[in-house]
């Protein structure tokens, strides 16, 4: 497996555990729309949440968060309506960004960006 691909489900998994740990109840890990896939879907209280998880090596100086482009919000968007229509839901939905910085074997930074992005309007 590549490293970089190692790295993402490290980051995935820390990602779990906070949001397990934060009452989060996930009900989806890299749920598959075609080619497109959402990192996780998890119920808060009320809410559907859709979470795009970025990892990203300490070494490098962009932020993970702002590797999500346009075309990646509008394909999560799609692949989360997808979702809604198969599994019948009904509640408010947002899309948060969990970002992780890796400094080294278990030192990593997070954080949670809530309602990071909403749905474009087209």
């Amino acid at each position: 497996m590549a490293e970089h691909t190692d790295l993402g489900k490290k980051g995935e998994d820390i990602a779990f555990d906070y949001l397990s740990k934060k009452g989060f109840n996930i009900k989806e890990r890299n749920w598959r729309f075609k080619s497109e896939e959402i990192d996780m879907i998890a119920i808060d209280g009320k809410e559907l949440v859709i979470v795009e998880v970025k990892t990203r090596s300490a070494a490098i100086y962009e932020e993970p968060r702002d590797s999500i482009t346009d075309k990646k919000i509008r394909f999560l968007v799609n692949a989360a309506e997808q979702y809604i229509i198969e599994n019948d839901i009904d509640l408010e939905t947002r899309f948060d960004v969990i970002s992780i910085k890796w400094f080294s074997e278990g030192k990593f930074e997070l954080e949670h960006y809530p309602d990071a992005f909403y749905p474009p309007i087209n």
